[in-house]
This record gives structure tokens, C-alpha cells and sequence, in this order.
């Protein structure tokens, strides 16, 4: 299979014609009767995948039968709104929906000798690994998965194959990697290639989804707000094009700080952060730099639940954001936390373990519900008066005197302590 990479000189942002030049490179010459395309779903919108997807439906929509499937993992589906934001012209009745919990096939297990491996012995339970049943349909030509290389809490570094195993995988897999990567410790993973859990996507890529028609559509993008550039393409099926994006995105993703904020003040677009579950990037992608006694501060004022899942809502109301040691008390204790494991690597996700305060500033959930979960409140409204975004910059801002660090976005990237991440 075709295996390709785009860049420019000095990672410069590539052009509308470079990045339809790609997409035209991966379908050329093919004789494609049916295309099943994996984008990621709105909570990843500035990813450009949206854009990526609405060119292959354009391209293909006259000469092969087209189904979109989000990789949605845990998430809730796409709305018609989101999917005309996100995806353009492409049609909302083409958009299947992913059930982690009834739409999946199981396909191998990882063992766990290699689990406990990968782990240092940290983890030594099998991996079950299933995925949603139209990856396995043979009637398809051609699946391509769509999305964004950036640091992430779980893996080290998102996309590639987790975009099937998670994003259109099945509980098992989503609760056992996610984890694996709480008990092995972010700071160890974020931001790199190779952790235990990619090298469990990698042992199942290997062995259980070789024979699948699919190809990977990688890109490593940077944002100042809304505004979103594309600095690299990495298309085909061998890891090595997987690499290649780690790289780019380690050298554009990722931040390093030399002084450790005492305040960092964290942005979160109300179109795209609905839910603490995906509000804390704003924690784990700064966690690293903040500094031991100081504040996040979380200006979030799209957030009404904490869950995507209901029932994971339900988990977190009743344990909150309690750190790592708690969590894994409570899950050695045989709660209903053990079997939604997920949620419980969430909750450790979504801690500072005390090294830190986090206020969330909000104003579409109650005081209580954000202290019931061991945050602190704040009023959005009151917050946004000392704390604009509209006139901070990303970075260090004075504001009356006061030195604080702000990000206006934190899904695409990872902020460090130059001594923390080395």
C-alpha cells in the first residue's frame, strides 16, 4: 500500500492544493466501488479531519457508494448541526453512529504475559480487543481512517490505530487501555511514542486486523483559536508514516516552559467542551507545568454534565475527582468503578493529586455539582471580567499586576516544565 508524507520547508502550514493534492494521491487509480470513511467526531473539530472528509466525499460521492462512520469511542453521536460545522456539504443521513457497548465483534485478545510486559508489571490481565462489526464487512474496497497526531493522557500520542481500537472499538478495549495508562502514569506517557498502550494497539494491529483494506490519513495541526493550520500529512498503513507525524507533532505540539506557572487561566470553546470528560485536557495537558501549590483556572462556559456516557456521568457525580491513589483504592475494592474502568482512569485523568487547585468557572452547571466532584466554582460570568480572552494572548500575560499563563486551546497540545518532560 501507498505510504506518503506532505511538509514544507521548515514545517510551514500547508495549502488548500497540497492538502486536496493528498487525498487525491491516496484514491488514485483505484477501482473503488464502496468507501467507508473514520473521521473523528466534533469534540475533535479542530483536527481539520471535517474538511479532510467532506474532499474524499466530493471526490468519491459519483463513482462509489460512500458511509461515514465518527470514531466515537465513548462520545455522544454527531448532531446534524455539528455535522454541517464540521463536515460541510456532506450529507448528515450518510453519518452512522458507533456503540461501544452492542455495535462491536470481538477479533483476538492481547495476552497478558505481553501485557504485564509492556506494564513492568503494573497490569497483568489480557486484552480483549473488538471493533465495531463494519470494519470486518468485506463488501468495502477501501477503509480510511481520518484524524489528528497530538499528545493524549492514554496513549502518548493520539490517532493511528487508536482510532480503531478505541474510536470504533468496544468496552473492553476502551476500559482496559484507558487503564493501563492511569496506572502506568501520564507523566510517563504524554507526549510519546511507545507507551504500554500503543504497544498494545500495535500488537493488534499486527496480529488481528492485517487483513482489512485500511488505510491511515494522519495530520499534525496547530490553532491560535479558531484560526488552524495543517503543518504535515502522513498517509498509508505502516508505522513508520506514524512516526513521522509523532515527530512534527512533538516539535509543534508541544510546549516547554522554563519558569512553572503559579496561575494558568485555560480556554474552553462552548461548541466544542460540553463535559468535564473532555474539559480536562484543560488538567492533564498542563498538569506537567503548573507549578506544586498553584491554580488552574477553567473558563468553561459550555459545560452542563460531566459524563458523555450517562452512566459514566453517574460515576463521576458520585466519586469525583478524588487522584490516583483513591481511584485505585476504590477500584481494588470490587466497586462498580472496576467494571468502567474507563471512567476510573478519568477520574484520575481529570485530578491535580493535590498538587494543585483546579477552579472551574462556569455557568451552565450548579456551584454544588462542581464542588460535589472535588473542583473548585466559579462564576463564568464574574471570571471573564478579570480573565478576557478576547484580549489575552496564549502564553504569559500581565493582568493588573497579577502574572498568569494563558491557553486559548488545549487539545492541541501539551504544556511542560522544561525539567518535568526531560
Amino acid at each position: 500500500m501507498l505510504n506518503f508524507t506532505i511538509m514544507n520547508n521548515d514545517s510551514e502550514p500547508l495549502d488548500l492544493l497540497q492538502i486536496e493534492e493528498a487525498v487525491e494521491k491516496t484514491i488514485r487509480n483505484r477501482d473503488l466501488q464502496k468507501v467507508l470513511l473514520i473521521p473523528p467526531d466534533f469534540t475533535r473539530f479542530h483536527s481539520m479531519a471535517g474538511m479532510i472528509t467532506e474532499i474524499y466525499y466530493n471526490k468519491l460521492k459519483d463513482t462509489c457508494e460512500i458511509d461515514i462512520l465518527p470514531a466515537l469511542g465513548t462520545h455522544v453521536p454527531v448532531t446534524e448541526e455539528e455535522c454541517k460545522a464540521m463536515f460541510g456539504s456532506v450529507p448528515y443521513e450518510i453519518m452512522l453512529e458507533h456503540n461501544w457497548r452492542t455495535d462491536v465483534e470481538f477479533i483476538g485478545e492481547v495476552p497478558a504475559s505481553f501485557v504485564g510486559e509492556v506494564s513492568e508489571g503494573l497490569v497483568n490481565e489480557a486484552i480483549p480487543v473488538e471493533v465495531n462489526k463494519l470494519l470486518l464487512d468485506e463488501s468495502y474496497d477501501l477503509i480510511i481512517s481520518i484524524g489528528q497526531v497530538v499528545p493524549h493522557e492514554v496513549v502518548g500520542m493520539a490517532n493511528y490505530s487508536k482510532n480503531i481500537f478505541v474510536g470504533c472499538g468496544g468496552r473492553k478495549m476502551i476500559n482496559s487501555s484507558h487503564m493501563l495508562g492511569a496506572f502506568y502514569g501520564m507523566e510517563r506517557i504524554m507526549g510519546r511514542d511507545f507507551s504500554p498502550v500503543r504497544k498494545v494497539f500495535d500488537y493488534a494491529e499486527e496480529n488481528f486486523i492485517k487483513d482489512i483494506p485500511l488505510m491511515y490519513f494522519l495530520t499534525v495541526t496547530t490553532a491560535e483559536g479558531d484560526d488552524v493550520d495543517i503543518h504535515g500529512i502522513f498517509a498509508g498503513r505502516d508505522r513508520s508514516i506514524f512516526e513521522k507525524a509523532v515527530a512534527l507533532s512533538q516539535k509543534v505540539n508541544l510546549n516547554y516552559l522554563d519558569e512553572a506557572p503559579n496561575k494558568m487561566v485555560v480556554y474552553l470553546n462552548e461548541k466544542e467542551f460540553k463535559s468535564t470528560w473532555l474539559g480536562n485536557k484543560s488538567v492533564y495537558r498542563t498538569r506537567m507545568a503548573i507549578a506544586d501549590g498553584g491554580e488552574l483556572i477553567v473558563l468553561a462556559p459550555g459545560i452542563q454534565h460531566f459524563g458523555e456516557d450517562e452512566d459514566i456521568d453517574k460515576l463521576i457525580r458520585k466519586y469525583g475527582y478524588v487522584g490516583r491513589e483513591k481511584v485505585l483504592e476504590l477500584v481494588d475494592s470490587g466497586t462498580d468503578l472496576k467494571e468502567n474502568l474507563s471512567a476510573a482512569a478519568h477520574l484520575i485523568h481529570g485530578s491535580s493529586d493535590g498538587r494543585f487547585d483546579i477552579t472551574y468557572a462556569v455557568s451552565r452547571i450548579s456551584r454544588e455539582e462542581i464542588e460535589d466532584v472535588n473542583y473548585k466554582y466559579a462564576s463564568f460570568e464574574k471570571m471573564i471580567e478579570k480573565y478576557n480572552p478576547e484580549k489575552l494572548t496564549d502564553g504569559w500575560n500581565d493582568i493588573g499586576g497579577e502574572r498568569i499563563y494563558y491557553i486559548s486551546n488545549p487539545a492541541l497540545g501539551l504544556w511542560a516544565e522544561r525539567r518535568r518532560f526531560e
